[in-house]
């Protein structure tokens, strides 16, 4: 086992943003966890690609919003790798069809806050005690807070929440060297984006930002790269990425 290369943990990385972060952590010479809730067959597509191109990886199963199941994918990933050096809290769930407030039922409001709070509460939780020394944490938000959007009332509070851990978080870990950031993405072409959206909708929606356009999944990918440097001096912060779309 060569316990000297940095590891990586990506939630949610069957697909998407989460796929394309794995593969680029993997370029930049990281061994990746790609970890995934359902899907075995698409987070081994990741794994697969990694591997044709000459890095490690491996795919772990746990729904992030079990506290058990992502004390085991810290676990595995130390059996496997020998350390955990960067946390990319990734996973994360939108309803497809966008209820407004008060047409928002029980079970979506408690799957939200389960995985994108809790999930990110749970990751965060295992890495005070898991990271190596100066190790890197970047959580996901969304650009939509700064839009107060209608339909997006609860997914935004999710994100308002992992915005508010991410920066009292950072100052938790004085003295370990570990730096907690977010990302916040704008409009990006993924199947959690664009599910439900007409193309009508999508341009839309693309067209609020200058340079007109939604993103695409490696740009995102680039921006974590960037957070999960050794050595950042970025801490505690939230980067919008979004085309300047707010």
């Amino acid at each position: 086992m060569n316990t000297q290369q940095q590891v990586a943990i990506v939630t949610g990385a069957s697909r998407g943003i989460g796929a394309a972060i794995a593969q680029r952590l993997a370029a930049d010479g990281y061994a990746v966890i790609v970890n995934y809730a359902g899907n075995a067959q698409e987070a081994g597509k990741v794994v697969a690609a990694i591997e044709a191109r000459g890095g490690r990886a491996a795919a772990v199963q746990a729904d992030v919003a079990d506290s058990a199941a992502v004390r085991r994918l810290f676990d595995e990933t130390i059996a496997r790798f020998g350390r955990v050096d960067v946390l990319v809290n990734n996973a994360g769930v939108m309803p497809a069809n966008l209820p407004h407030l008060a047409d928002t039922d029980d079970a979506t409001f408690e799957r939200m806050f389960a995985v994108n709070v809790k999930g990110t509460f749970n990751g965060l939780r295992e890495a005070a005690t898991r990271l190596q020394q100066g190790g890197r944490i970047i959580n996901f938000s969304t650009s939509i807070i700064g839009l107060s959007m209608p339909g997006y009332s609860v997914y935004s509070a999710t994100k308002s929440a992992v915005e508010t851990m991410t920066a009292v978080f950072a100052k938790e870990l004085r003295g370990k060297a570990i730096t907690v950031n977010a990302v916040a993405p704008g409009p990006t072409a993924t199947d959690l984006f664009l599910d439900g959206k007409t193309p009508e909708h999508v341009d839309r929606l693309a067209k609020l930002a200058p340079l007109e356009r939604i993103g695409e999944p490696d740009e995102i990918a680039d921006v974590v790269a960037f957070l999960a440097k050794p050595g950042t001096w970025v801490n505690g912060q939230t980067l919008r990425a979004n085309g300047g779309y707010v």
